[in-house]
């Protein structure tokens, strides 16, 4: 059985009676990736990694990596981890117009076409359809006719270029009720879950689009549908999951057992909440921010770890504050407060906004520096209990060597454990 058809299979298991999920790894941190295929190894898991619009497109994104690069990317990682690819899983998340919603709408869903051809001829199998932004001159947000028409149209792209292709065929998930990418910008209270009769009607509205242009096949082969289960995180506080409140939302999955729900945000939830997730059909846990959060704590960890043993400064916080300084544009409209309150979000927000400057020369070349600063070196176990507490128990216990580099992979590996228990 192919990843994919594993993934394709999660709508029946649930419908049967069988809680269980999978998580998805949104990063292009290469210690993420890396870390996530040293859990699938341990676990025999598959894995599944996915790129948002923004991060890769056939224009290179954020990350400068068109789909293909992606995936060339990740698969290095793999070969060098001793992962089989097999089990790797590639989803594209949030393909759309996003990136060109500047344009007029005929546009931006030119070049969203030709970004759904780069990714399924690259291999993505994962595939969700997300046109529900305005363009130039239209609404913010489009009605559910507008946007599942438009999804049909990529999907047609999609069925294409997966049939030419020769990799397994699109599996696609549809809706668009998410919270802010990367988390909110502020402090959070109450969150509106999406209703019953929303998830039913953004699953009609997409059965009649895709039906219209012939894509009933393509459609049986949708399995996901993302909602607002109630989960979130700002700069400095994480909603919880509560099953309680989110009971008539999972109970409404009984009317549509072609699908489960994919939660996005699920960042910081607590080991019960995303197990509770998982056991009422939000199957498919989304993490990315909180991967890096721990990558970063491991890292200045070690930072400090450094300046003990060397008697001399530590370099990484001061290094990566002067990047973040000399250039604001990924986390200024995002932090607000004074200076002091400023400082502290721009390092250790929940919203993790420096994961953006990680791949940037300087941020790496700090980075590089730390590893080398501390070689290959045992580190005594009383700086590791002192500056990396979490993970001074497989220190202890001597399953995670006490050296740098293993324990920053520990540390988002630390992560993924909780996500893969959940969903087992």
């Amino acid at each position: 059985m192919s990843s994919t058809k594993t993934l394709s299979t999660l709508p029946a298991r649930y419908a049967a009676g069988e809680r269980r999920g999978i998580a998805s790894i949104c990063s292009a941190h290469p210690l993420v990736i890396e870390a996530a295929f040293l859990e699938g190894l341990a676990t025999e898991m598959d894995v599944l990694i996915e790129a948002t619009c923004n991060q890769v497109n056939q224009e290179g994104g954020y990350t400068g990596m068109t789909p293909a690069d992606f995936r060339h990317f990740v698969e290095e990682i793999a070969a060098h981890v001793g992962f089989d690819t097999r089990r790797l899983i590639l989803g594209g998340d949030h393909l759309g117009p996003n990136p060109w919603k500047h344009l007029p709408a005929e546009e931006a869903m030119q070049r969203s076409e030709v970004m759904m051809d780069a990714f399924v001829r690259a291999g993505f199998t994962k595939i969700h359809l997300d046109t529900s932004m305005g363009c130039a001159g239209e609404p913010v947000a489009l009605s559910d006719a507008v946007t599942a028409e438009r999804a049909a149209r990529l999907a047609l792209v999609a069925e294409k270029a997966a049939a030419e292709s020769g990799f397994d065929l699109p599996v696609y998930i549809v809706g668009t009720e998410v919270p802010i990418p990367g988390g909110a910008m502020e402090a959070l209270g109450h969150l509106e879950l999406t209703s019953p009769e929303a998830a039913l009607e953004t699953v009609e509205v997409h059965r009649r689009a895709f039906a219209a242009v012939g894509l009933e096949s393509a459609f049986a082969r949708a399995i996901g549908v993302v909602v607002q289960p109630g989960v979130e995180f700002g700069n400095e506080n994480v909603v919880v999951y509560d099953r309680a409140a989110a009971r008539d939302l999972s109970n409404v999955l009984a009317r549509m057992p072609q699908f489960v729900f994919e939660a996005h945000s699920t960042d910081y939830q607590p080991a019960s909440a995303l197990r509770g997730l998982v056991e009422d059909g939000f199957a498919i846990l989304k993490v990315g921010p909180g991967l890096t959060f721990a990558l970063r704590e491991a890292l200045y960890g070690l930072d400090q770890i450094a300046a003990v043993l060397d008697n001399g400064p530590e370099t990484l916080r001061q290094g990566m504050e002067a990047l973040l300084l000399a250039e604001p544009k990924n986390w200024q409209k995002y932090y607000h407060g004074n200076e002091a309150e400023l400082r502290i979000q721009r390092h250790f927000s929940y919203s993790d906004r420096i994961r953006y400057y990680w791949p940037h020369p300087a941020a790496a070349a700090l980075v590089e520096g730390l590893f080398q600063r501390l070689g290959d070196r045992e580190l005594p176990e009383t700086l590791v209990s002192q500056y990396l507490g979490a993970l001074y128990p497989a220190v202890a216990a001597g399953t995670v060597e006490a050296k740098a580099r293993p324990l920053a992979l520990e540390a988002i590996r630390n992560v993924i454990r909780t996500y893969n228990r959940a969903t087992i």
